[in-house]
């Protein structure tokens, strides 16, 4: 009797420890699934959460202009350097889109917001969203200039004083003799009114001398800042004005978009194309005497900068309201002599 019960107990005690050696395992099982299916709920997810301090999103006026592509690159290289990344889309000039794109930021909560305005006025109320959110906004290169939100800091070339050097370079190469001049605009962008003001300041102080050759404007054409408007804006101002002397366009793609049409029409040599920009391509065309010089701006200065100013305002110091970056005249002579263009 006494052995049945002592074997009834080593039994058991046998079936105990097996199924707790079991529940063992199976928690164990349990416990790993559920580490490997929650998103981010392993080491490596805590650590890349950690590394990261906050997202930035930047809307850019269009990205098929490689200008706004390499302002796109350094901030996003930038930014990285500091912890952040960065959502990049395109509002591809249309107002409204880009007023989506500002909510969708919105929504996202990301720590700011950088825009290329695709109108430096109606994109107000989406800008004031976001400062009702409490999220501070950047602009580079294009400026908002309305009253509805506020904008921490612009940062942009300085597009008067670069408007001031195309015209000083268009005085040096018509003022001897003077001639009529057509200029292919954008004016729905601040910095391309602000181009096309320092141009004409030029122009005009040239002009008030007695002893000058007048240069004539005689055409102010919106080319739409892409090659294909830039085209149809120079032909009608060739057709127009036989006897043009020269185009002054705010941008490299306009001004290609202008060498194409007077190629078309064969007076590609006797019109003079000034652009603005010293893009890849423009610097190109300069070497290749396809358009005569640029006031040339930096892009990548300007992704970088606006990096830092982001970086001081989340740290609480004082940043300027408007930062501006100079531009330089771009010859033939400097193509020659860049290394960007050899090899």
């Amino acid at each position: 009797m006494h052995g049945e019960i002592l074997a009834e107990k080593i039994s058991e005690v046998n079936m105990s420890h097996s199924f707790c050696h079991m529940l063992l395992i199976l928690t164990i099982f349990v416990a790993g699934c559920s580490k490997t299916a929650s998103p981010g709920g392993d080491s490596q997810g805590k650590d890349q959460a950690a590394e990261t301090r906050g997202v930035v999103g930047y809307s850019a006026l269009t990205l098929a202009n490689p200008f706004f592509k390499v302002i796109a690159d350094n901030m996003q290289s930038a930014l990285a350097e500091q912890g952040y990344d960065m959502i990049l889309v395109s509002g591809e000039r249309d107002v409204k889109k880009q007023a989506d794109q500002i909510d969708d930021f919105i929504v996202k909560g990301v720590s700011a917001i950088v825009l290329n305005p695709c109108d430096s006025q109606s994109i107000g109320p989406a800008i004031k969203r976001a400062n009702e959110a409490g999220i501070p906004v950047f602009t580079n290169d294009l400026r908002y200039i309305g009253s509805d939100g506020k904008v921490v800091t612009h940062i942009a070339t300085d597009n008067e004083q670069g408007g001031r050097l195309a015209g000083q370079a268009m005085v040096a190469e018509l003022g001897e003799s003077g001639g009529k001049v057509a200029i292919l605009h954008f004016p729905q962008a601040e910095s391309c009114q602000l181009r096309v003001m320092g141009f004409r300041e030029i122009i005009d102080a040239h002009n008030a001398k007695a002893d000058s050759d007048k240069i004539e404007i005689v055409a102010e054409l919106d080319g739409g800042g892409v090659r294909d408007e830039g085209f149809a804006a120079a032909k009608d101002a060739i057709e127009a004005n036989p006897d043009l002397a020269a185009i002054f366009a705010i941008n490299d793609p306009s001004a290609l978009g202008a060498r194409a049409a007077l190629e078309g029409v064969g007076k590609a040599d006797q019109v003079t194309i000034i652009g603005f920009d010293g893009q890849q391509i423009g610097k190109e065309a300069i070497r290749d005497g396809k358009i005569l010089c640029d006031p040339v701006q930096f892009p990548d200065r300007i992704g970088r900068m606006t990096v830092e100013i982001i970086i001081k305002h989340f740290s609480g110091d004082k940043v300027e309201p408007i930062i501006l970056i100079p531009s330089e005249l771009y010859y033939k002579v400097d193509a020659l002599q860049d290394p960007s263009l050899k090899g």
